[in-house]
């Protein structure tokens, strides 16, 4: 790719584009007749909570990316099995691509450079054949080995279709529509704005020498993820809401397994001065 070409430029990735086509045409499911259920609607949010909070946000990104705290390897391993049931594509990836954005953080390596633009920022990229996807293996040598995380990198689909199954069972179709289509595409978008939005609106803590900013509407629907400006000054740290009013949902937990002695070595950045 030469300095001219535009990253939306870049050949289709045709699995992912038809793979995301699927999932959000899914979701048009909820207009059919007997697909509604108030606790169709419940299992819909426990299951965002789940596998948006404890799997992307806690497991994925804070643990598994960062490296913010420690747990016990069966915990480590629960929270990894979450984040695959949010069908984000393998873990490993996810990891990979995102140690890729925190180095070139909106810059031309940036997979999401949110200077392309919120769309692209957003989920454009992952239509593309980026160079980053190349550049996985030199961000994942810590997990790149680890078996659980090459089983639920490989399976995340059959471990999906798995939990539609049990979902049916439980409560036919409706859980099925909401439980799956409807969370998984929930899920998808609030992950995606941490890409997109927080690098677009919000206020500025830190001087970070990219665009992130604190936003935190984003915060409310991903377990504290909107305190992003915070995140890239300080990454290592396992809570992002550094004010007494910066809601972070996730940080309580892991306050929490702490207090329960089952997260260990917590990283923390020291609140503003101001």
């Amino acid at each position: 790719m030469t300095a001219a070409t535009s990253n939306q430029d870049l050949p289709f990735n045709w699995v992912n584009t038809v793979y995301l086509v699927l999932t959000h045409t899914a979701v048009l499911a909820v207009f059919l007749p007997g697909t509604f259920s108030w606790s169709a609607v419940g299992v819909a949010v426990f299951l965002h909570w789940v596998t948006g909070g404890l799997g992307i946000t806690l497991g994925l990104h804070r643990l598994a990316a960062h490296r913010s705290f420690e747990t016990p390897k069966w915990l480590e391993y629960f929270f990894i099995l979450c984040a695959g049931l949010a069908c984000q594509g393998g873990v490993i990836d996810w990891v990979g691509l995102h140690r890729q954005h925190h180095k070139f953080s909106d810059t031309g390596q940036d997979p999401h450079d949110s200077n392309e633009g919120f769309y692209w920022s957003h989920w454009g990229w992952m239509m593309r054949c980026i160079p980053g996807n190349a550049e996985i293996p030199r961000y994942t040598q810590d997990i790149a080995n680890d078996p659980f995380y090459k089983f639920v990198q490989n399976y995340f689909v059959p471990l999906q279709i798995a939990l539609g199954l049990i979902l049916f069972a439980l409560g036919g179709w409706p859980f099925i529509v909401w439980g799956v289509f409807v969370r998984l595409v929930a899920v998808f978008h609030c992950t995606w704005f941490v890409n997109s939005a927080t690098h677009k609106f919000g206020y500025r803590t830190f001087e970070s020498e990219d665009r992130s900013r604190n936003c935190w509407w984003v915060a409310l629907i991903t377990y504290g993820e909107g305190w992003h400006n915070n995140h890239h000054a300080y990454q290592y740290s396992a809570r992002h809401g550094l004010r007494w009013w910066e809601v972070d949902a996730t940080w309580m937990t892991i306050w929490l397994l702490q207090q329960l002695g089952l997260a260990r070595k917590v990283k923390l950045a020291a609140a503003p001065s101001k």
